[in-house]
């Protein structure tokens, strides 16, 4: 029926991340509640109004929006044509609670570099491709909205050897992995550094990094006459589809190929 809101919603299997919300409105119009999650908002079409802590405000494409936890806010489209927006509910440990206040004060930042940030993640999460990819997006962005909502804040220190100490860490842990949050706790460093660091050493993320060793597992089972679906989940991927999506761009060739040209010189 027209009218009728067009909504996309799920919980991804990222730390941090409550749950993604994707959704045009025509003549919706929120009534005023309240989220126990931070609320990061990407408007992509139209213009969203709306009251945070009784003061009224516009949710504009130029610009990301955070709502804190805890404060009443509303909203409706500023226009006849409605709106569509991308949401990430954030987990309240996500942002520092002392940043609520700040955040009500200015919940819109036009900043076009968090903008892309925000939109990369959303594709991320989207395409359902690697964790700690999302992981490692989630924390640059988390990085910057901070940089906004305490802008003098002084950058962590980056502890020598942080690169290094990490590729150790996933070697180690191969073929599950860890999650981004996992070895910072572990390293003792900020998320966004980690990555920040591992990416300058190697010259690729680690989420990258990561997914190449686990095709040179997949590819060693194959050879050694594993199915493939068999071989996929020995290898660290979800499934066989999660599997042939990054053999075959890496390699130009599906698994089936691959473990088929193997049985060929096979004793």
């Amino acid at each position: 029926m027209a009218g009728e809101p067009d909504i996309t919603a799920w919980h991804p299997p990222v730390e941090g991340i409550r749950e993604v919300f994707h959704a045009r409105f025509t003549t919706h119009a929120y009534p005023s509640h309240t989220h126990e999650a931070w609320t990061l908002l990407l408007v992509d079409d139209g213009v969203v109004r709306y009251d945070l802590d009784r003061h009224e405000h516009g949710a504009i494409r130029s610009a990301v929006t955070l709502l804190p936890p805890g404060v009443p806010h509303d909203g409706r489209a500023a226009g006849p044509s409605g709106f569509r927006k991308r949401v990430l509910y954030l987990e309240p440990s996500v942002l520092d609670p002392a940043l609520v206040g700040a955040a009500v004060d200015r919940p819109s930042l036009p900043d076009p570099p968090l903008r892309d940030r925000v939109h990369r993640l959303h594709a991320t999460l989207t395409a359902r491709t690697e964790d700690l990819e999302a992981q490692s997006r989630l924390a640059f962005v988390v990085e910057r909205l901070s940089g906004h909502l305490r802008p003098h804040a002084r950058p962590e220190p980056t502890p020598a050897g942080l690169a290094h100490r990490l590729r150790e860490l996933l070697d180690a842990t191969l073929p599950t992995g860890l999650t981004l949050t996992e070895a910072a706790a572990e390293l003792g460093a900020h998320p966004a550094s980690l990555v920040r660091a591992f990416s300058t050493a190697f010259g690729i993320p680690p989420h990258r990094y990561l997914t190449g060793r686990r095709l040179e597992l997949a590819r060693a089972h194959l050879l050694d006459g594993v199915p493939v679906a068999e071989a996929a989940t020995r290898a660290g991927f979800y499934d066989q589809a999660h599997l042939t999506r990054h053999f075959s761009r890496l390699l130009g060739i599906a698994p089936g190929g691959y473990l088929r040209s193997g049985l060929r010189y096979a004793p």
